[in-house]
């Protein structure tokens, strides 16, 4: 399969680029697509061949639910219930935005049952990135669309991360310049009284409780859940090559291990910040934004650890930050990269 590029700005694009792509996606293709979070790989969620094209070119398993992308809050009544007053709060408060709601399905629906991998309930958000929105809006359909990487890869942020992995594999990609927030919308459970984070991401649960008063966080956060409501839940995701460990400790304590791995004949590699590059040595030290700006971190952290696909090393050791605010993400992510692997 031939994989065609569109190349576009993010506030300057020819109206007959979006209208080809949307035909695309009404005649059942598979087109990955810029977000502001990471690069969504998009189909139309009503058709079930469509929706397995996006399965079978990522590699994704099928028990692991989609997210449906739609333009106005308007169109999730096409197949979800939003009538509860905490989630139409969220919606108005936060939504175009990088947050992802759970409501449940509703009787009269036309999604294809692969887009909530048979659940009762769907997860559904509205992204703000330009491009983004008029496809939607030219497209007129509910798109599934989960990050345009195969599975258990670092999500990309990046159309050539896309092209790495799914080149050939799919008809097409709207090249759209790097995301902004480089990782996953944060994913809200609406469906019970008191709404639950399923997955952090840069819209923090402090600013939701600002909102609507109280949010839990799920325990399937630190654990694993047989039937995920949630993308991100059950498997290990977003890992690069080589394996991964989380530092916990000092500096000095990270240049212990390093010291340690090379003793065992290893190349290692380290993912840390810019603060602490030049406390460290080790076969690659790759820099991830500033240890004071957790946003800066998140954002470069997807493309820097594909990066390490590059060096050459046999192990990654990567510091470990404060879990407050926006490094509540930021950790889940790695932690998941890492399946759950820790140094102390």
């Amino acid at each position: 399969m031939n994989t065609k590029i569109w190349t576009v700005q993010s506030t300057e694009y020819p109206q007959s680029i979006i209208n080809e792509v949307a035909t695309f996606f009404q005649e059942g293709k598979v087109v990955a697509f810029p977000t502001e979070t990471v690069y969504g790989l998009g189909a139309d969620a009503t058709n079930d061949e469509a929706v397995a094209r996006i399965f079978e070119a990522k590699g994704r398993p099928s028990d692991n639910p989609l997210i449906v992308h739609v333009s106005m809050p308007e169109q999730m009544d096409e197949f979800a219930d939003r009538g509860s007053p905490l989630a139409q709060q969220m919606i108005a408060a936060f939504a175009p935005g990088p947050i992802s709601f759970i409501l449940p399905v509703t009787e009269t629906s036309m999604l294809s049952t692969r887009v909530t991998a048979g659940l009762s309930t769907v997860a559904v958000r509205i992204p703000s990135h330009p491009v983004a929105r008029n496809l939607l809006e030219s497209t007129q359909l509910p798109i599934a669309a989960p990050s345009a990487n195969s599975s258990g890869k670092p999500s990309p942020t990046r159309a050539e991360h896309v092209l790495q992995d799914l080149q050939g594999r799919i008809a097409g990609v709207v090249d759209g310049g790097p995301t902004e927030e480089g990782i996953e919308s944060t994913v809200v459970d609406c469906t019970g009284e008191v709404p639950i984070i399923l997955r952090p991401g840069s819209i923090t649960a402090d600013q939701i409780r600002a909102v609507i008063g109280n949010v839990e966080l799920d325990a399937g956060l630190t654990g694993v859940t047989s039937a995920p409501k949630s993308p991100g839940m059950k498997y290990t995701h977003y890992a690069p090559d080589a394996p991964l460990y989380l530092v916990e400790g000092e500096i000095k304590t990270l240049q212990v291990w390093i010291d340690r791995f090379q003793g065992e004949g290893k190349r290692v590699g380290v993912l840390t910040t810019v603060d602490s590059k030049a406390d460290l040595i080790a076969d690659a030290v790759l820099t991830c934004g500033q240890r004071g700006d957790i946003a800066t971190v998140a954002k470069a952290l997807y493309d820097t650890l594909r990066q390490f696909n590059e060096q050459n090393v046999d192990v990654i050791l990567c510091e470990t930050f404060p879990e407050d605010g926006a490094g509540a993400a930021l950790m889940n992510r790695l932690r998941k990269a890492a399946g759950h692997s820790y140094l102390y």
